[in-house]
């Protein structure tokens, strides 16, 4: 009998998952989960990065194909339609994100499962129930590599690898041996290092497309007899041991079907970085209680977790809308010249006077209760000094789109279609109509395109 190491109790609850262990509040909470990534997805269009991978993947793949590239409508293999998908899914930072894990898992997972799904002719509930997988490990692996692994990687493109694989395994039904041998040759591929940051490069976006594509592949060559470690995880070479200096191999088999992390998943409101949010909520509150202007506001200092210095720090002056999306300043200059930080707000903010000075009155400075707290809870707090020389403070404990204040179906649809329709890749009945069909997966005997061609 094998070994129960972490690694090979995951794979072997995974490859034992079934649609109707899943909790009906679990699959439901998926849908809502897909009708958001579509959003985004389609928000990527026109994108530096996803245009290059849109190119790569007409002079390398096949000129037609049975998977859907939602930004252009062509269709391509699996593999090149979630490479450019996943890409395109990341370009807005309106994507969903993991707290615990600090993990994106709709921008890897949903790309490579809806183009498998759509070439194999799978089920709705098949996908339903190989996305739920794909976020059930994910999640545990990026809370397994812990905040030291985030300082220097970027966990969407790490333990994304290993999501992906995961739901292209299930999805190809995989059993317990072959899922760990996909989840083997995923780790050995996972990679996404932060520096891009400072240099406003594109590589966030090739984190996530190389993800979704290295997941898939994983998935396929075990799916063929290909080995990878067994250990990959946990192993004396593994990622923990080389990736992080906190890893706790215990999150790997958290609650395994009783604790449903899908579930647990937050909703991105502001159309920037994650850590950026808690703050941008706290300044909006305070704003409207104490009903300042940006006029009013002499300095803010946003009172963070290590996490957000760790990646927002680099970005001292951004100099393109996606840097300018992991500034705090920038970010809490919109919300307070302009009342919000939507994509629209952020395609003129480096142009924005008001926004650029109120961004070189913003600090971050480390707070103990909310570095303590992080990465499970996510605490607000800004301290304001205003003109006439008053000092104000607020907090929320709950920032907007979180589970305990999450987004409510009609307003998470809404933002898909103002989401979809902003760079033009759909239009609004388009999006409609995918959302409902979204909303009806399950009852799906063969999943095919989202959009039409």
């Amino acid at each position: 009998m094998a070994d129960p190491t972490p690694t090979r109790t995951l794979a072997e609850f995974l490859a034992s998952l079934r649609y109707q262990d899943l909790p009906p509040a679990v699959v439901a909470e998926t849908k809502r989960l897909m009708v958001d990534w579509l959003g985004s997805a389609l928000a990527g269009r026109g994108a530096r990065p996803v245009k290059a991978l849109e190119a790569f993947s007409r002079q390398m793949g096949p000129p037609r194909g049975p998977s859907e590239v939602l930004v252009s409508r062509e269709g391509t293999s699996p593999w090149f339609a979630a490479l450019v998908n996943a890409a395109s899914s990341h370009v807005a930072e309106q994507d969903d994100v993991h707290n615990g894990s600090v993990f994106h898992p709709a921008t890897v997972i949903f790309p490579a499962v809806l183009a498998v799904a759509q070439a194999q002719g799978s089920s709705g509930k098949q996908l339903l129930l190989a996305s739920v997988a794909g976020y059930e490990a994910g999640i545990r692996i990026g809370e397994f590599l812990g905040r030291s692994h985030y300082r220097v990687f970027h966990t969407t493109g790490t333990a994304g690898t290993l999501a992906a694989a995961a739901a292209v395994g299930k999805l190809l039904g995989l059993d317990a041996e072959k899922m760990l041998m996909a989840l083997g040759s995923a780790g050995t591929q996972a990679a996404g290092l932060w520096e891009f940051l400072r240099d406003a490069a594109d590589s966030k976006q090739v984190h996530t497309a190389k993800a979704a594509g290295d997941g898939l592949l994983a998935a396929f060559l075990a799916q063929e007899g290909v080995t990878g470690a067994r250990r990959i995880l946990e192993g004396p070479q593994g990622m923990g041991a080389g990736m992080s200096t906190d890893a706790d191999p215990a999150r790997l088999t958290d609650r395994l079907g009783l604790r449903w992390a899908t579930a647990e998943t937050s909703y991105k409101w502001h159309a920037s970085c994650r850590h950026t949010h808690p703050a941008a909520d706290a300044l909006q509150a305070l704003m409207a209680r104490e009903r300042l202007g940006a006029g009013d506001v002499a300095q803010v200092v946003a009172r963070v977790h290590q996490g957000a210095i760790d990646v927002l720090g680099p970005v001292v002056n951004p100099t393109t809308v996606h840097q300018a999306k992991f500034s705090m300043g920038t970010v809490l200059g919109l919300v307070a010249v302009r009342g919000s930080a939507s994509l629209a707000d952020f395609e003129t903010a480096l142009a924005d006077r008001a926004v650029a000075a109120f961004r070189e009155r913003v600090r971050m400075e480390l707070d103990d209760e909310v570095n303590g707290a992080y990465p499970e809870r996510w605490i607000g707090k800004v301290e304001v000094r205003t003109t006439g020389g008053r000092t104000l403070s607020a907090r929320v404990d709950v920032p907007k789109g979180d589970p305990g204040n999450t987004l409510g179906t009609p307003e998470l649809e809404e933002k898909a279609v103002r989401v979809g329709t902003f760079r033009g890749a759909a239009t609004e009945a388009e999006l409609r109509a995918a959302i409902g069909r979204l909303q009806a997966l399950e009852t799906v005997e063969r999943v095919g395109r989202l959009l039409p061609g």
